[in-house]
């Protein structure tokens, strides 16, 4: 007998910057090569308990020929025999066939699933899970999506802590995924691979996806540049001076100030983290604005002020 993942999940779309995607946490290893289905031009489909996978190519390949997600979801299960032990949920890309119909979102929950098992729909999203601790699980992150400000990868990660939270996979945690598809979004503008990271197995693989995809954000999704930028001063800036010292790149003096050799290091820095989409100036104004929020020590809060800074910046 096949496994099945004890999974919560949501797709969801984002029209004002045309991005689509998957989240999806399980009590499975490497959920993430299971689950989550993306394209640009067709949507989101999460397929998942005894998942069938083609449901995935087949679903979006449904999409693309002109099906409504409701009629995608009625076409994978009528034609297939164990359907009852299903669960899959697919969300339309945006765009103008895509719009706000009610069929451009859709899920399906065989009755055969294990319990605690169901789906919920909203504007944009669906959200299902199996083998739940509780129903609740649902509605927490039905809820933190529809609340939580920021872009597509932020509102859906919010909502994978949300269910976790609430109660999450009856069994326990141990992998988890983010794959958001955008037109010309991937690496260089050559595919629509915008967002793609997973965490395989670990103990706490929600968090950890979270801090992956900080550090992902960083390094491969663009911003737009600021109009102004703040240096650093102060005890901020013997900090961070003080931290690129501690990582081999500054061999000065630390006395509050921010000048040339410390800029040197920090481009050092920014070389050899592959943090090239930003600017000095702009990467120092994101640890200046950044610093005070950022977790963790070392490279660590280096990495996580450097995201807290950039969030003023909307991704292009």
């Amino acid at each position: 007998m096949q496994p099945r993942p004890a999974t919560f999940s949501i797709a969801a779309r984002d029209p004002e910057t045309d991005a689509v995607g998957v989240a999806v946490q399980s009590k499975f290893i490497g959920v993430g090569a299971v689950v989550p289905f993306v394209s640009a031009d067709a949507g989101a489909v999460a397929t998942q308990s005894f998942a069938n996978v083609a449901y995935g190519p087949d679903g979006l390949d449904l999409l693309r020929a002109g099906h409504s997600a409701a009629e995608a979801v009625d076409e994978l299960t009528s034609t297939d025999d164990e359907a009852p032990q299903r669960q899959v949920g697919i969300v339309e890309a945006p765009g103008d066939d895509g719009g706000d119909r009610a069929d451009s979102v859709a899920a399906f929950s065989g009755e055969e699933c294990f319990d605690v098992y169901g789906d919920i729909q909203g504007e944009h999203y669906t959200v299902q899970g199996n083998i739940l601790e509780n129903r609740e699980t649902l509605t927490a992150m039905a809820d933190a999506f529809e609340a939580t400000d920021g872009g597509l990868p932020e509102r859906m990660i919010a909502a994978l802590h949300a269910g976790n939270e609430a109660g999450g996979d009856s069994r326990g945690e141990q992998s988890a995924a983010l794959y958001v598809a955008k037109p010309e979004g991937g690496y260089d503008g050559k595919n629509d691979r915008w967002v793609d990271v997973r965490v395989d197995d670990h103990e706490h693989p929600i968090d950890e996806l979270e801090r992956v995809f900080r550090l992902y954000d960083i390094t491969l999704l663009a911003r737009e540049e600021p109009e102004d930028t703040r240096e650093l001063s102060g005890e901020t800036a013997e900090a961070v001076a003080a931290t690129l010292a501690d990582l081999g790149f500054y061999d000065g003096t630390t006395n509050g100030e921010f000048g040339d050799g410390e800029r040197e290091a920090l481009e050092d820095f920014r070389g050899m983290n592959n943090f090239e989409n930003h600017s000095v100036a702009t990467l120092e104004d994101a640890l200046a604005r950044g610093w005070d929020d950022a977790e963790g020590e070392g490279e660590d809060r280096m990495v996580d002020a450097i995201w807290h800074g950039l969030q003023r910046l909307e991704r292009k």
